[in-house]
């Protein structure tokens, strides 16, 4: 029995039995849909109806009844709210607003437990800073003395205020900073009322997907670990230890679903959200912005601690956590063993959701991911792999002359790995021509630079590529 795995926790199974069997148990989940990295912890879990495969049936729990509840945030702050109210069980929710919910819980005299990473990047990725498209702003350094909106106690916010200090800014001289949820900064972007936007996910590629925006800055550049996950009241994760694991694995199997059919469950959480599924799948596929990873990793750890010291600057927090009593690992490390999985060999993981396949055009297997291209074609199930950018370039000039519509084309950063949409892209030729994508202009000049070769915007790297044929 799970219990035994959960050594411990102060209820014993009697107490439990006594409980659990004589009523009716609320699970409630909060979860922020279109921040769709949280998708494994909740969006596909209630779609898929996974939680209910895995809610204990036997022992202490023979006779009791469920009551699954479901609540949609926007955002992490409304969502503590209903958690510290005891109006929610589960929350799904990054580092930064994750943090927040730990000291809330705390002020009120209660306790939450963060205790699962879904989604995140050591690095940083997923946060990011996006400028109108007619901007001439090309990096964070030109926009000193400017306006930039970011969704306040937001991951977004932290990320800008340590993008800030490392520019050796004074965040409240150097920079007008002012508070806008991405509802409203979509239209002020539009209208030119903002100089630049600060997002989580999926806003800093959502934005330049649908072409008003373009990304000039990624959280990666700072260096800084970033993660959404999920939490739980202490008081509720003690009480019911055998329904926070069975949450988990869950969460488990959606995300083993997502690894799987990307493109697939890109397309259910476009349908949920209204978030684009080609931008879906710059998360979820292979190779993408972030990976899937439930495991407690220290820089995960570190974020956490990251974004209390962060909430202290901000003075929205006057006491610290016990990081070794907020995250707690037990729930997901019994949730792997009873999905048979070996959460040791996860813990030590750093691999992206890997690329498998063959080349669309050639037909040959893909050892080389550097250089990986994709397009999805309107109609097809499958985005298709190319070995490089210029086998994707000549496939796509095909699939025009053919009259084929394009969902998205994606190339794969050369510096941090991550997946791009190409049209947004810079390139960089070697001295024998081989194109390497980047996120900014500045990255694609320094690799030119050192390599003797030129820079592309995507309409001339693609242009450049037919011209060779």
């Amino acid at each position: 029995m799970l219990r035994a795995a959960l050594a411990g926790l102060v209820l014993a199974s009697f107490t439990l039995s006594a409980s659990a069997s004589a009523e009716t148990i609320r699970i409630a989940i909060g979860t922020q849909d279109t921040t769709i990295n949280c998708a494994a912890g909740g969006l596909l879990i209630r779609e898929l109806g996974l939680l209910e495969k895995y809610l204990p049936h036997d022992g202490a729990y023979k006779d009791a009844k469920y009551d699954v509840q479901w609540k949609n945030f926007t955002s992490g702050a409304p969502l503590t709210n209903e958690m510290v109210a005891g109006k929610l069980d589960f929350g799904a929710m990054a580092d930064f607003p994750g943090a927040f919910n730990g000291v809330a819980f705390e002020t009120a005299g209660k306790h939450s437990l963060f205790i699962s990473v879904l989604s995140g990047s050591i690095k940083g990725s997923g946060n990011g800073i996006v400028v109108p498209s007619a901007s001439s702003v090309q990096s964070l350094s030109e926009l000193k003395g400017k306006t930039i909106s970011v969704p306040f106690a937001s991951t977004a916010h932290g990320m800008l205020l340590r993008a800030v200090a490392e520019q050796g800014w004074d965040p409240l001289k150097d920079v007008n900073i002012i508070a806008q949820p991405p509802e409203v900064a979509g239209s002020a972007l539009q209208a030119g009322k903002i100089d630049a936007h600060a997002d989580f996910v999926p806003f800093a590629e959502l934005f330049p997907s649908r072409g008003f925006a373009r990304k000039i800055y990624d959280g990666a550049q700072a260096n800084a670990p970033t993660f959404h996950g999920a939490l739980v009241d202490q008081a509720y994760a003690r009480k019911y230890p055998e329904i926070v694991v069975a949450y988990l694995r869950a969460s488990i199997e959606a995300n083993q679903l997502l690894a799987a059919e990307p493109e697939k469950y890109s397309e259910l959480i476009a349908k949920v959200t209204g978030v684009d599924a080609e931008v879906n799948y710059l998360f979820h596929g292979p190779l993408g912005v972030q990976t899937r990873d439930l495991s407690w990793k220290p820089e995960y750890r570190q974020a956490v601690g990251t974004a209390i010291d962060t909430l202290k600057l901000l003075k929205k927090a006057d006491r610290g956590l016990d990081l070794n009593s907020f995250i707690d690992d037990q729930y997901i490390r019994a949730a792997f063993k009873a999905s048979n999985l070996d959460y040791i060999a996860q813990l030590v993981n750093y691999a992206q959701t890997p690329l498998s396949g063959v080349d669309a055009a050639t037909g040959k297997a893909i050892t080389d991911v550097s250089h990986v291209a994709e397009i999805w074609v309107r109609g097809e199930e499958k985005v298709r792999r190319y070995g490089s950018a210029e086998a994707a370039f000549t496939a796509l000039a095909g699939l025009k002359q053919e009259g084929k519509s394009i969902r998205a084309v994606y190339a794969q950063a050369s510096d941090s790995g991550i997946k791009l949409l190409a049209e947004q892209a810079w390139f960089a030729s070697d001295a024998k021509g081989r194109l390497s994508a980047f996120l900014l202009k500045g990255q694609a000049q320094q690799y030119a630079a050192g390599q003797g070769g030129k820079v592309f915007d995507f309409s001339d790297a693609t242009a450049q590529v037919v011209a060779a044929r």
